[in-house]
């Protein structure tokens, strides 16, 4: 009898095992692997937007400075033609500067259209048929008179001068760097200047 009881017992103690819910097992969260985590966000600075210009119509500043560094590579195209002229081609460089004491550099493709127009032979045809690119392109070996003649190539040699000194010779981190440095000593010399001008003011008894 004593062993029927232990293991009736027994069987209860399984019994209340299996219809006892358990507590729900937790299982916490392992950290996600380095290579899945999210990329980090950097947050992009914040910018001040630039000064508004007004004035200047569709146009930007640097536009209007663009433009008129343009002016100023013709002007520098033509006193280097000037100078190669000078030493080569004494009859050229005198009629080219004629040219240029008649016509102004202020508009750098008005004075190179002008110019063009400047050949005898274009005179001849009544500037109603252009000079053909035979004409225009004659090789820089030819006689000097042809050369000096032709109004056309003394152009053509400032347009190439104009955009070879743009690209490859002007030096525009100078440029940038010498502007900086006219504006802040400009406004330094200003102010210094209107100090000691009202310092006297005072000290006279103005």
């Amino acid at each position: 009898m004593a062993s029927t009881s232990t293991s009736s017992s027994t069987l209860l103690s399984l019994s209340n095992l299996f219809f006892i819910s358990p507590t729900p097992i937790r299982f916490k969260a392992s950290p996600s692997l380095p290579w899945k985590q999210k990329p980090h966000r950097r947050r992009t600075p914040l910018r001040c937007q630039k000064m508004y210009v007004p004035g200047f119509g569709e146009a930007s500043p640097e536009a209007k400075a663009g433009k008129n560094l343009h002016n100023f590579f013709t002007y520098v195209a033509v006193r280097i033609v000037l100078a190669q002229l000078e030493s080569y081609n004494p009859e050229a460089y005198r009629e080219l500067m004629e040219f240029v004491e008649r016509n102004s550099l202020n508009d750098g493709d008005e004075f190179c259209a002008n110019l063009m127009r400047e050949s005898s032979r274009h005179k001849g045809l009544g500037g109603a048929t252009l000079l053909s690119l035979r004409d225009i392109f004659v090789p820089i070996t030819s006689s000097p008179g042809a050369i000096s003649s032709l109004g056309a190539i003394d152009a053509l040699r400032i347009l190439e001068v104009r955009s070879a000194y743009c690209k490859n010779d002007f030096e525009w981190d100078n440029l940038k760097r010498l502007a900086s440095k006219i504006v802040d000593e400009s406004n330094t010399r200003l102010m210094r200047d209107y100090v000691l001008e009202t310092s006297h003011d005072v000290e006279n008894g103005k």
